[in-house]
Parts: structure tokens; sequence; C-alpha cells
């Protein structure tokens, strides 16, 4: 491109802008309650995706903490689906700790295999207790599919774990609750009226979507808690883990389960299964259609204020073509061309709806810096939804301002001169 072409598209840029800043200036309110609408539509868009995209990523990381590589054999599946009746699911038996030993035994896709028991109770220390405080009965191997820091303490051993010693591990906010002004570890609580020793403090992870947080967890070993829970109750609500071998699929590990889990259980050939066998993208895929039904809604509910915010600018535009014809008239009879003219229009109704939708973003920004400090929940602004925002604001512009800019380019140079603008 020539530089004398490259300076006029600059100095073209530069007029418009002014021209764009001046309407501003002049016209405040009249142009202000214009932009109005591209404000509202930007900051309704962009905030439902700011939020979606935080939520996203917190469900994501949750989704993460289950183990990508992990299924997770239970009585009930994750998503049920279909006309299945619900009375079969609850005539399922639950899952044995004999059975998650048999198919660590059997199996040669798994690395590792854990079970597991959540039950809520109420524990005591000293004066301070808490009522239904989650309590996940666990085997040795959990924490080798479910890695979390260790503050202070340990975990169990082997002799701990298998002897079923009243022992336990507590996440941060058990010990903030029993342990305000003291260390837990070596400290003993009441749970089911008995003696445990606080063996180990989990670090402070937060607060996980799907109650996978150690925070608010008090982990016991389940040879302790089968003293005290019944292991062959069908109401128990068991689980039972199993970890992929590395370069194992869990379509693999899946097919490879299913037979086990059959024979161990004597079904069939041809008879239903009485288990279920869950993995995280089950949860990914129904997140996905949520996330999908929420985009549309902040489209739907942003788009009519980005239409009203449309027509706006291009309000402003017609009154902007009209108390500049006579300039216009002149810039033809000095030879500016009709593109010129096109362009420096377009530019305007650019820069104008630029403005509102900044505005809308600031404002989000300033939302954020406030639910972030006030909330648990952190929002970011990222950078592809800035420049979403910056570009849906640039595309509304330049959609509002084509119809005006044209009237303007195509306007006889002496007709405008003559006009009453002069």
């Amino acid at each position: 491109m020539p530089k004398s072409q490259s300076f006029l598209i600059l100095k073209l840029i530069r007029e418009s802008y002014l021209f764009a800043l001046n309407a501003i200036v002049v016209n405040k309110l009249r142009t202000l309650l214009s932009l109005l609408g591209i404000t509202i539509g930007i900051f309704s868009v962009i905030s439902v995706f700011t939020v979606f995209d935080s939520m996203e990523r917190e469900v994501r990381s949750s989704i993460e903490s289950l183990g990508n590589n992990v299924l997770f054999i239970e009585k009930w599946p994750w998503s049920m689906g279909g006309e299945y009746p619900w009375w079969k699911y609850m005539k399922r038996p639950e899952g044995k700790l004999k059975e998650m030993e048999e198919l660590r035994r059997r199996s040669a896709t798994a690395e590792t295999a854990a079970f597991m028991i959540q039950t809520q109770r109420t524990v005591k220390f000293r004066n301070n207790s808490i009522e239904s405080a989650n309590i996940l009965a666990v085997s040795y191997d959990y924490d080798k599919l479910f890695v979390y820091e260790i503050q202070e303490g340990r975990y169990f051993s082997v002799l701990e774990s298998g002897s079923g010693r009243p022992v336990c591990l507590i996440g941060s906010e058990i010990a903030k609750n029993l342990f305000p002004d003291e260390n837990s570890v070596g400290k003993k609580i009441k749970v089911w009226g008995r003696e445990v020793e606080v063996i180990g403090l989990y670090k402070k992870v937060g607060s996980g979507m799907f109650g996978n947080s150690p925070d608010d967890n008090i982990l016991v070993p389940v040879s302790f808690a089968r003293n005290f829970v019944d292991m062959d109750g069908d109401f128990v609500g068991t689980t039972i883990m199993v970890k992929a071998r590395p370069n194992v699929t869990n379509a693999e590990m899946r097919d490879e389960l299913t037979g086990i889990m059959r024979s161990i259980r004597k079904t069939k050939p041809g008879a239903e299964e009485n288990f279920s066998i869950n993995e995280t993208s089950l949860i990914s895929k129904g997140f996905d259609e949520l996330f999908g039904v929420i985009s549309m809604v902040g489209w739907i509910i942003g788009g009519f204020s980005l239409l009203v915010g449309g027509f706006g600018i291009a309000n402003i535009m017609f009154v902007s073509v009209k108390e500049r014809t006579s300039i216009i008239g002149i810039q033809k009879s000095l030879g500016a061309k009709n593109y010129f003219i096109l362009f420096q229009f377009l530019f305007e109704a650019i820069f104008l709806s630029l403005f509102g939708g900044i505005i809308g973003l600031i404002i989000i920004f300033i939302a954020t810096k406030i639910v972030s400090s006030s909330f648990e929940m952190t929002l970011i602004l990222t950078q592809g939804n800035i420049f979403l925002g910056v570009f849906v604001s640039a595309a509304i512009g330049l959609i509002s301002g084509i119809i005006p800019a044209w009237n303007a380019s195509r306007l006889n140079p002496v007709d405008a001169i003559r006009s009453t603008g002069a």
C-alpha cells in the first residue's frame, strides 16, 4: 500500500474518532442515552460469559480432581436417562469390600483400587462439636487415587488401615471448627461415641463442586468404620474406585471390569448388570449441555439490548449526517471520493459503539473484583471475553452505520452545500 494511502486512512480514522468524541461531548445526554443499549447489551452478554467461564473452570477443576482415568463402580448411575424404572436401581446390591479386593486381584488393566463409604455423624472435641460432619471410611489405597497435600501429620499406615485402628485425617474446615486455638494433630475427637486420634491435617484446597474437597471431610479406615456401619446393608452408599494403568483407556478397563463384576456376582449370560460403572466424562457431557443453554440465554438477553443499542447508534449517525450535510458537500467539491465519506461515517459509528461497549466492560471488570473479594467464587474477565465484547461492539457499530454512511456518500455536492445546515 502506497504511503500516501496509508497516511490518508490514518487521517480518516483520526478524524472519525474526533467526530465521535465530539458527538459525545456536545450532545452528552442524547449520545449517552443512545449508547446505553450497547452498554447494557455488552454487560449482559459478557457478564453471563464471565460467570459461565468461572463456573466451567471450577467444574473442570473438580472433575479433574475426581480423576480422568478413574472408574466408579456404584449402585446408581450418574446419568439415568431413558425410561429405566428407578425401582430396578433400588433393588441393586451395594458394592462390597471383598468385591474391590477381588477386582484388584483379577484385573490386568487396573493400577490400583479403593473402597469408600460416605456417611454423616456428629463429631466432638471437648465443648466443640460439628453436626452431620462428612465422614469418609476408605481403604488403604484411597490416597493413590486422590492425592491431597497433607499439611501436618501423615496418612494411615498399612497396619492402622488393616487392623481398623481409631485414627483419622481431617480437613481444614473441620480443624477450624473443632480446634480453633490449637493444633489438631495428636488430639482425640469423638466419632460414633469412640475416641479417634487425629494423625493428619489436610491442606486447605477450597470447596469442590462435587463434594470431593477434603476441607470438610474426616477420613477414617474402613476397617474401623465397619464396627459401626452395616457393610452388608443395601443403603450404605458404597463406591469401588478403580484407577487405570498407564496407556490403558477407560473403555478398555470398563469392558474388563464389567466382565469381572458379572463373574463375581454370578450374573447369568444375557441378564442386565446389577451395578453401574461411572466416569467423569458423564459429568462433563451433562455440564456441556447446561453451559450451552446458559450461553444461549446470555445471547438472547443481551441480543435485545444490543438491538436497541444498534438503533440508537443508527439514530445518532442519521442526525450526524443531517447536521454535517454542508460539510460533506464541501469535502466532495474539494475532491473527496464517495468511499472517503462512507468510511468516515462508518468509522465514526464503530467508535461510538466501542465507547458504549468499553463502558460495559469496565462495569463488568469492577463487578468481578467486588464479587471475588466478597464471595468464595473467583470471577475473572478473560482476554477472550474482552476481545468478544470489543468485537461485538465494533460489529454493531458497523452494521448500524452502514445505511447512514451510504446515504452520506451518495449526496450530491451541490445540493449538499446548499442545504440549510450550511
